[in-house]
């Protein structure tokens, strides 16, 4: 435990714990807006889905930018003015009223975690050494996962599908988190931007010359078109389904429950999975997060969507829990920032996804399930065959690089 403590290091370890609180504050808030904005404003599951969405397109749109500026001004300049731009942003959601207000509070919230999490992400990797990465971004994700925890049933407690309180809360924290970056980050040193700066026209050409990363974006996005059903489509079909009497606490349980897999279940995984190209194992999170998709056409009894629950959560640490190590192989040193905020192009799926799903819950409502989840399930599991191109296209450059190697000692 005192070796962890100390490859992490205290501006790791105030990353991480920022990440738990950050992420119970915005679980306890964000995933009940689509209820509160059909429920409470009688907005229709359609303009729900793009509200809900355009926090995603935002976040497409800025993340590049955000990461590109993370390598271009140093990560600490790009936490600090987004950790409590982010906090302004959530007291904002709190004096919303209109749909326009919330439209465009979703908006900056998008933007907010386009120039934070590259940059976050990006300091990990430069504060931890290679054969400790591993760990540092699983802890990230266990952070995650211990905050969104305890998050939704917060929510529920305090009321969040009527009320929009929680967001003033959600605030709070996220200063209080900015405030502790500010303390920590005073002895990071602050990178010599000068020295090494990163021209935009340079980020962009590397990006469109790594056909690999470029696929490999192109799988993310299909794939998270349906992750992204749990906090978009979800909610909506359990707040009105005639199949569960209280659909909003059950939705609420099932957010804590699949926090709590994900925490009880990653070691295990990821044991597992690191035996494994991290390519592989995305693929395979995303064909069980796709077949799970499907089962909540079927799920009608608790004990049913507990297995369906299950097996989301098992695909879901498949693909999240591999991805920033992917990502961290694959980018030039110099670069991670600008890879990790590309990869947040994969956000793409994030949009496209929340849309779909209310067009399609507009078109078919919760009486035909089958329908609704089947199609998604469809479009999701799409990713699966081009993660699968990704792998072989990824052995036949290390062969590549292997006979060049070669070559040039002999």
């Amino acid at each position: 435990m005192g070796k962890i403590i100390r490859d992490v290091g205290p501006i790791g370890w105030n990353i991480i714990i920022g990440t738990v609180f950050g992420r119970m504050a915005t679980s306890m808030s964000m995933p009940f807006l689509a209820i509160y904005l059909t429920k409470s404003l009688g907005v229709s599951p359609a303009m729900t889905g793009a509200v809900v969405a355009v926090s995603s397109l935002v976040g497409v749109l800025g993340s590049f930018l955000g990461g590109y500026l993370s390598d271009h001004f140093g990560r600490k300049r790009i936490l600090i003015l987004s950790i409590f731009l982010w906090a302004a942003v959530f007291a904002g959601y709190g004096f919303s009223k209109t749909i326009i207000a919330f439209f465009v509070m979703n908006s900056l919230n998008g933007l907010c975690r386009a120039l934070f999490e590259p940059a976050s992400r990006a300091l990990l990797s430069d504060i931890t050494e290679p054969r400790n990465r591993l760990l540092i971004f699983n802890l990230r994700y266990t952070a995650i996962n211990v905050g969104v925890t305890f998050g939704p049933l917060l929510g529920l407690k305090l009321g969040s599908a009527n009320s929009t309180t929680t967001f003033f809360i959600a605030g709070i924290i996220y200063a209080a988190y900015g405030l502790s970056l500010v303390i920590s980050l005073r002895s990071y040193r602050v990178e010599s931007v000068a020295e090494n700066r990163i021209e935009w026209r340079d980020a962009v050409g590397v990006i469109k010359k790594d056909k690999i990363f470029t696929l490999a974006l192109f799988a993310m996005i299909l794939s998270i078109v349906g992750y992204s059903q749990f906090n978009s489509t979800l909610p909506q079909f359990f707040s009105s389904s005639d199949s569960f009497e209280n659909g909003v606490a059950v939705f609420s349980y099932l957010l804590a429950l699949n926090a709590i897999l994900v925490v009880c279940l990653q070691y295990p995984i990821v044991t597992l999975s690191k035996r494994f190209p991290s390519v592989l194992s995305i693929a395979t999170g995303n064909l069980v997060v796709s077949l799970a998709l499907l089962g909540f056409a079927f799920a009608k009894t608790v004990p049913a969507l507990i297995l369906i629950m299950l097996l989301f959560t098992i695909g879901e640490v498949l693909m999240f829990s591999m991805t920033d190590v992917f990502i961290d192989e694959l980018a030039d040193p110099a670069m991670k920032g600008t890879y990790f905020g590309a990869m947040g192009f994969s956000g793409f799926g994030g949009v496209a996804g929340p849309w779909l799903g209310g067009v399609l819950l507009g078109h078919f409502g919760t009486g035909q399930p089958f329908y609704l989840f089947g199609m998604l399930s469809v479009a999701a599991i799409f990713g699966v065959p081009l993660f699968l191109l990704v792998y072989f296209q990824l052995k036949k450059r290390q062969m590549t690089h292997n006979r060049l190697s070669k070559n040039f000692q002999n």
